[in-house]
């Protein structure tokens, strides 16, 4: 007993330990030198017990007399202190007996008196057996927690191999169905094969950042585990409280976020853009490729088209309600912020869906008929003239003087030399079949696209300096519902800037027997 007595005397009140090289301050207080310096650091320069201020000029000076009786009493053997009264109050030095549950401190009987006299207040093993509750609920919570996780990892990486095998059927399927078709839908398995991977991509990355969440909250769960089972088997109250107060228990887990993936909605988007050719892509059978010799063009729907006045070249000169287009050296001005720099123009009509036929009378050679998306360039890239089927967005028949060449992303494909200038366009966006007639002296088919149509597509023309180019109409012929409105804000659009009649053809134009459409043919319609 009075072996600890006088540790308790000989023990620093900062680091609550026996005094490593003591330092006695002017007031008359012993503390560890390293303690004093290390509290003057963080605090003002005055003693920790009485609070009396030490002088700036003045040196803390070893006690060399306490530094033996220290050294005396750590050579004695004997029992160590008992780790329940080892703590001491640092404000008071008296043993720390209570919990002041409205600090969340330790403190001593003199505290209860003083900073704590209207706190609430429990004795150090009520708290403990308070806080060891508290600590088994949450242990029992974190088990339930790590259980949970193990088995929504389970199910993400099910989950995810299903993905991935999902994936390469898919993959695997797409690619031996789209080998059956034409060079043409190249574009598109591409396109939806770079779909399906980013798709799979994107879920496996979903997938990825929930696995490591989840991973993270086991590992957090862990370590508080490991923490209580640490601070469980602690004997000392004091450090059991301090430490326990420390501990930040992971937040919930929360449900299991799979990653979102639906072959339905992978297929969505060929089902719609192919339509009657998905049952080719997508079921048995495979797709010939090879345009049916006679044409039947008596159940076509026949559209009365006009030029795109904004879209012409500046040498294209309009004329008959923007049912003729000529190319003239001189030019009409300076190429409008829409116009094409090329020998071009489009219509001012565009197609989505359905089937649309149009014919076109040629001056003479050297024209070019075809459709093409909107993003179709109006500048001028490299040595041609033209742009029509030099690109993936446009498709084109290019007829010369000796040969005619149907042009489709940059490749052509030489055909027979045309007699003819009556041409006829059909254009059957169901099936993805764009197909170009010569009409004179007989109907026959000349080149047929086999293509998948994403986007609308707008009739568009080129034609050599002295050529001129004319949209044959035919009275009964009518547009679709969307197209009629389109029209009739264009035409009410263009009321009073030209009074030209409108030229239209009077021959009836049957599916075996069209006749050529001469200008003298053309007469005037208001």
């Amino acid at each position: 007993m009075a072996a600890q007595q006088l540790e308790d005397k000989l023990t620093c009140s900062i680091c609550l330990e026996l005094y490593k090289e003591p330092v006695t301050l002017l007031c008359g207080h012993n503390f560890c030198g390293a303690c004093i310096r290390d509290w003057w650091g963080l605090c003002e320069k005055v003693c920790p017990e009485c609070r009396e201020p030490f002088p700036d000029g003045a040196e803390l000076r070893r006690n060399v007399a306490l530094s033996g009786v220290v050294e005396e009493l750590r050579a004695t053997p004997g029992p160590g202190p008992d780790p329940s009264h080892g703590a001491r109050c640092p404000r008071h030095g008296q043993p720390l007996e209570l919990f002041c549950r409205t600090e969340g401190l330790c403190v001593c009987c003199v505290c209860t008196v003083r900073e704590c006299r209207l706190h609430e207040r429990v004795l150090l093993d009520a708290e403990r057996r308070a806080r060891e509750a508290q600590l088994r609920a949450t242990l029992e919570v974190t088990q339930q927690q790590a259980a949970q996780a193990q088995r929504q990892l389970q199910e993400l990486q099910q989950r995810s191999s299903q993905i991935q095998n999902s994936a390469c059927t898919l993959t695997s399927v797409i690619s031996g169905k789209f080998s059956c078709l034409l060079q043409a839908l190249e574009m598109r398995r591409v396109r939806a094969l770079r779909d399906i991977n980013v798709a799979k991509t994107q879920a496996l990355e979903q997938a990825q950042q929930e696995k490591q969440r989840l991973q993270g909250h086991l590992e957090a769960v862990s370590f508080c585990d490991r923490r209580i089972r640490h601070l469980l088997e602690h004997l000392d109250d004091w450090t059991f409280l301090q430490e326990s107060q420390q501990l930040v228990p992971p937040g919930p887990l929360g449900p299991l976020t799979l990653p979102q993936w639906d072959e339905d909605q992978q297929l969505g988007g060929l089902k719609e853009s192919l339509s009657q050719l998905c049952a080719l892509l997508l079921e048995e059978g495979a797709h010939s490729g090879v345009p049916t010799e006679a044409a039947d063009l008596g159940s076509v729907d026949y559209r009365n088209l006009t030029f795109d006045p904004v879209s012409a070249n500046r040498h294209l000169y309009l004329s008959q309600q923007d049912q003729r287009v000529k190319h003239l050296l001189k030019p009409r001005g300076p190429d409008g912020p829409g116009s094409f720099e090329l020998w071009q123009v489009q219509c001012a009509q565009s197609f989505q869906a359905g089937q649309h036929y149009w014919e076109v009378r040629a001056s003479s050679h050297s024209v070019t008929l075809g459709v093409a998306y909107s993003e179709l360039t109006r500048r001028r890239q490299g040595p041609h003239t033209d742009n029509i089927g030099r690109g993936p967005s446009s498709w084109g028949l290019c007829i010369q003087e000796d040969c005619t060449q149907a042009w489709h992303d940059g490749k052509a494909q030489r055909l027979p030399v045309v007699s003819g200038r009556l041409l006829g366009v059909d254009l059957n966006l169901a099936s993805g079949c764009l197909t170009f007639y010569s009409l004179e002296p007989k109907t026959q088919p000349l080149h047929t696209f086999h293509a998948i149509f994403t986007r609308p597509l707008y009739p568009i023309f080129w034609l050599l300096e002295g050529r001129t180019l004319t949209l044959c109409h035919q009275p009964e012929a009518t547009l679709p519902p969307g197209l009629q409105e389109e029209a009739s804000g264009l035409s009410g659009g263009r009321q009073g800037t030209s009074a030209t009649p409108v030229a239209r053809c009077h021959h009836s134009h049957g599916p075996q027997n069209r006749p050529s459409c001469s200008p003298g043919d053309l007469r005037p319609q208001l």
